[in-house]
C-alpha cells in the first residue's frame, strides 16, 4: 500500500490517473459514502451503508432504503417536506 496519501487521502489509490478534478469529485463522494450517518429512529450516529442503497443502523438494528452514496437524497428530502406541509394543511 502506498503511504504518500497525506494530501489526496482516499483517492491516493488512483495515483496520477484520471486528472485532479475527477479525483476531487470522487474523493467527495467516497468520503460521504463511508462516513457514519445519524439514524432517524434512535438518533445515534450508527447508520452505515451495507450495499448500494441499503442502510443499516447498528444500535436499533433497523434496515432502510436510501440513496446510493448518502442516506438521504435531495429528492427524498423535498418529498418529505412537501408531505409534511400537506399534512399540516389538511388539519
Amino acid at each position: 500500500m502506498a503511504k504518500c496519501t497525506k494530501k489526496v487521502g482516499l483517492v491516493g489509490k488512483y495515483g496520477t490517473c484520471y486528472g485532479t478534478s475527477l479525483r476531487k469529485m470522487v474523493k467527495k463522494t467516497e468520503i460521504s459514502q463511508h462516513v457514519k450517518h445519524t439514524c432517524p429512529f434512535c438518533g445515534k450516529t450508527k447508520m452505515k451503508g451495507r450495499a448500494v442503497g441499503i442502510w443499516h443502523s447498528g444500535s436499533c438494528m433497523k434496515t432502510v432504503a436510501g440513496g446510493a452514496w448518502n442516506y438521504s437524497t435531495t429528492p427524498a428530502t423535498s418529498v418529505k417536506s412537501a408531505i409534511r406541509r400537506l399534512k399540516g394543511l389538511k388539519d
